[in-house]
């Protein structure tokens, strides 16, 4: 007969190793979501990359056969792209950041249906196909705030296909994870999805949720890279010998870009804030015929570059002996972001923000006759600052240019540009961006879900 101590200690054995399984298995559990979520961002973030590349590398093929196509293309582009967001999925328009910011803050029992306005399949196709109608009409567009909705709405779906004996997993979390993962995807900068995460979209604790985050930010990166081969967003510019003069420079075209990014994004806010009052669908036409004009114009009298994300523009700044632009390509630059995004169509603001910033440094280096190296940092700079001023992120900025680059050694530069563009921009307006239009889509979810409890009363 085996001794009562045996016995209890058998016992205890056998219960705390089903404890711990039963552990184990929960956390298998919580985590496959995250990782299939963030297969699934990697691959759409691919195809996407590849089909917006396309319809840009498609608008440059037609410009070259010839220039008054635009006046007929570009037009014609637009109208479509606006009319497939107004048709099938008014949310998919615009960048998509503000309407995850507004889902994580609507992230509630109550609040499904709302988010699910927010996040959804419809958004995923339509986000696509509108922006890649307006690349290829030369919109100054980008796809990376696009890719960070898709991947949110890939990740809220995930979560809701989960079967009810499935471990709970907060709603507001996982909709965090897929867009520092899209983030990560879409520029192949996975630190820069993180900080991401943490400086944009949440004041909650990184150790709440900093496994599943840091696991979907790998996962889609690797499956970006995988599939397009490890590459950096903007490639190695040559910054070494850099003169300690350059930091006045640097400063300089911070002040210059926080001041230009912030005073931008009002006229966005006010331009939208006026065709909200207009009640005839022929005005909207209209406004978006003239924004499509407006750009066309800009490509037939000056060059292909002024149209599309501007990535081209800021590889040819950056890695040619041709550093210095014209003193009048930033404020096209900005001009043709602002007729694109106010259209209502899809399309983000990072990549032309970049550009914009890479122009006004390009300037001001070509103004004071700077080196190579020292026109590739102050361009540098200005893309951070220039960022910085609309998304008042100043380390997600940073550190994205800094992973695009492979510029670690010129982090207190680029941190620097970033720190002084985020102190003017909030002398301008303390709220950023999207933080406005993130409590635009909130009031007016708030008004329709009132409406509808109204009807049905």
């Amino acid at each position: 007969m085996a001794a009562p101590q045996n016995i209890i200690r058998v016992t205890l054995k056998r219960y705390f190793d089903k404890i711990r399984n039963e552990k184990i298995k929960k956390v298998i559990l919580q985590a496959l979501p995250f990782w299939l979520a963030s297969l699934l961002t990697g691959v759409i973030a691919v195809l996407y990359t590849w089909l917006f590349q396309f319809a840009e590398n498609g608008a440059v093929y037609l410009y070259r056969q010839a220039h008054w196509h635009l006046f007929i293309l570009t037009p014609a582009c637009f109208l479509l792209s606006v009319w497939m967001v107004r048709q099938f999925s008014p949310y998919a328009k615009g960048s998509g950041i503000p309407q995850v910011t507004a889902a994580i803050e609507l992230s509630s029992p109550k609040g499904n249906l709302l988010v699910d306005q927010l996040l959804n399949l419809r958004i995923i196709v339509v986000k696509i196909i509108s922006s890649c109608i307006m690349a290829l009409g030369g919109g100054i567009i980008g796809r990376e705030g696009p890719t960070i909705q898709i991947a949110g709405s890939v990740f809220r779906k995930v979560n809701r296909w989960l079967p009810g004996w499935w471990p709970k997993i907060s709603k507001r979390n996982m909709i965090m994870t897929g867009a520092a993962a899209g983030l990560a995807a879409a520029f192949n900068t996975p630190l820069g999805g993180i900080v991401f995460a943490m400086e944009e979209l949440t004041k909650t604790h990184i150790s709440f949720y900093k496994t599943a985050i840091f696991s979907a930010v790998i996962i889609a990166g690797l499956t970006a890279q995988s599939i397009l081969g490890p590459y950096l967003y903007l490639g190695y510019p040559d910054v070494n010998h850099l003169s300690f003069s350059v930091f006045l420079v640097v400063i300089l075209v911070a002040i210059v870009c926080g001041l230009f990014s912030s005073v931008m994004c009002k006229l966005i806010l006010r331009i939208i804030k006026w065709k909200t009052s207009l009640q005839s669908n022929w005005k909207v036409i209209l406004y978006v015929t003239c924004c499509g004009l407006f750009v066309a114009g800009m490509g037939y009298f000056t060059d292909h570059r002024s149209l599309n994300s501007g990535k081209e523009l800021m590889t040819e700044l950056l890695f040619t002996s041709d550093k210095y632009t014209h003193w009048y390509t930033p404020l096209l630059r900005m001009a043709g972001s602002v007729f694109s995004f106010t259209t209502g169509a899809a399309g983000g603001v990072f990549a032309p923000a970049l550009s914009s910033g890479a122009t006004i440094g390009s300037v001001f280096s070509g103004w004071l006759e700077l080196s190579g190296p020292n026109s590739n940092i102050v361009m540098l700079a200005g893309m951070v600052a220039f960022l910085t001023g609309i998304t008042r992120s100043p380390f997600t900025s940073a550190i994205l240019v800094l992973e695009m680059t492979d510029g670690h050694h010129v982090i207190f530069h680029l941190m620097l540009a970033a720190m002084v563009s985020n102190l003017v921009a909030y002398f301008i307006d303390r709220h950023s961006f999207y933080d406005h239009i993130k409590v635009q889509y909130i009031k007016e979810l708030a008004h329709q879900e009132d409406q509808a409890i109204n009807s049905s009363k």
